[in-house]
């Protein structure tokens, strides 16, 4: 592959995730963000993605990763992989966004987890660029970069139920939420690494389809509930 070619093919798998960036700002209808601290958190996303693609990278190379054994891709799609990359996209989230004055509606919980969501998916998506063929990034702008979206708005959401719900204890509403996207998105690796069927991939753009749906709900809920309107 030329040098171009490698160039252009990273630029577009970069793009999905600003579109998605801008498609979530837009939703926040009414009392919009500041574009400079939405930009840290995209950046934070790419940060907290630099050390979990390496340790990704040699969880595979030490063994871990057996797509023939069923509890060998349990224990990698759901740790490894959900658990590790879900608790990296939780650590902005939680532990700048959820703390901050500018998070003052219900949907902007979602919107902070979508960026940092969308920064994680840039870097993803572009180290598998930068080594793969165009069909592998054009797949995975379809699949890749929507399913981190949905993961991130079900953290968003549940951020956004701990923050303004009043509820005694939020903090266990902020790990639900963690908890849930790690679930989500175990299965939908699960399904997409176990080789032993072919059509479990049916399986994992199922749990994809319904999460984007679900997703979109949930956003719609906290548009309700926001004071600005």
């Amino acid at each position: 592959m030329s040098v171009f070619l490698q160039i252009f093919q990273f630029v577009l798998a970069i793009v999905p995730t600003l579109l998605l960036c801008w498609y979530i700002y837009h939703l926040d209808k009414y009392e919009k963000e500041d574009f400079g601290v939405l930009a840290a958190h995209f950046l934070l996303g790419v940060l907290v993605a630099i050390p979990v693609y390496y340790l990704e990278k040699y969880a595979a190379l030490s063994g871990l990763e057996n797509p023939g054994n069923f509890w060998a891709t349990v224990f990698f799609a759901f740790l490894v992989v959900a658990f590790v990359e879900e608790v990296a996209k939780f650590l902005p989230l939680g532990g700048w966004a959820y703390r901050a004055v500018f998070f003052n509606e219900p949907i902007d919980g979602i919107v902070y987890a979508v960026f940092v969501a969308m920064g994680f998916a840039a870097f993803e998506n572009g180290a598998y660029a930068w080594k793969h063929d165009m069909g592998t990034t054009v797949v995975r702008a379809f699949t890749a970069v929507p399913a981190h979206a949905a993961f991130g708005v079900v953290q968003g959401y549940y951020a956004g139920l701990a923050r303004f719900d009043g509820r005694k204890r939020p903090v266990l509403v902020l790990l639900k939420g963690l908890l849930v996207s790690v679930l989500v998105h175990g299965l939908y690796d699960f399904f997409l690494e176990y080789e032993l069927y072919d059509w479990l991939v049916l399986l994992a753009l199922a749990v994809l389809g319904l999460s984007v749906y679900y997703a979109r709900r949930l956003v719609g809920l906290q548009q309700e509930r926001s004071p600005f309107k």
